[in-house]
């Protein structure tokens, strides 16, 4: 038996938003009955479940509980917050905040959107919020139902990469990100594994 802390991220169920979509609350495409059995199947059924307090976490949090334990969901769970680009296309981000947009990509770190959060915010947000779960439920299994966004810091934690090679990561809709927590030491146990 293991006494590592076992983390699976579970992205939200597509919006089929072709913008930018942060903490703009827009629901979830849950019509896909099979894919979401096949993932409550596949996650640990004595796992302990927190979502982001977002409609579209919330939702696939909902559709995948079964018997597991249900957590409050919780706000540091949220994706970036995007700002005043929050439900614009990534092309009029483009237009309007020409230099600022492409640092937002290409040096993701201290950046962020107009009134929104940086890369460097997000993982400290997410990361003391993972740091107190983990220590309040050591050993145990637990699916995190949230965001692209947030996944990917997680991944720059247990990885070391910079968070520009982080962003290369492919995270699809209803995927698991499987990462594992023993004392202080990481290990990436899956990315994007579609169930």
């Amino acid at each position: 038996m293991t006494s590592a802390t076992r983390f699976w991220w579970v992205r939200h169920a597509p919006t089929h938003e072709k913008c930018f979509v942060g903490w703009r609350d827009v629901p979830a495409d849950l019509s896909d009955a099979a894919r979401i059995a096949r993932l409550a199947a596949y996650l640990p059924q004595d796992a302990i479940l927190v979502t982001s307090d977002l409609d579209r976490a919330v939702t696939t949090g909902d559709a995948i509980v079964g018997h597991r334990q249900r957590l409050a969901h919780s706000t540091d769970l949220r994706e970036f917050n995007f700002g005043r680009w929050d439900g614009l296309h990534f092309a009029e981000v483009a237009d309007r905040d020409p230099e600022l947009s492409r640092a937002f990509w290409e040096v993701p770190g201290d950046v962020a959107a107009p009134d929104g959060e940086s890369w460097n915010d997000v993982a400290t947000r997410v990361g003391g919020f993972v740091e107190r779960l983990g220590q309040a439920h050591s050993g145990r299994d637990i699916v995190i139902v949230a965001h692209i966004g947030v996944i990917l810091t997680q991944i720059q934690a247990a990885s070391g990469l910079s968070a520009q090679k982080v962003l290369a990561h492919k995270i699809d809709n209803l995927s698991v990100t499987r990462l594992d927590r023993d004392g202080s030491d990481w290990s990436i146990a899956q990315i994007n594994h579609c169930p």
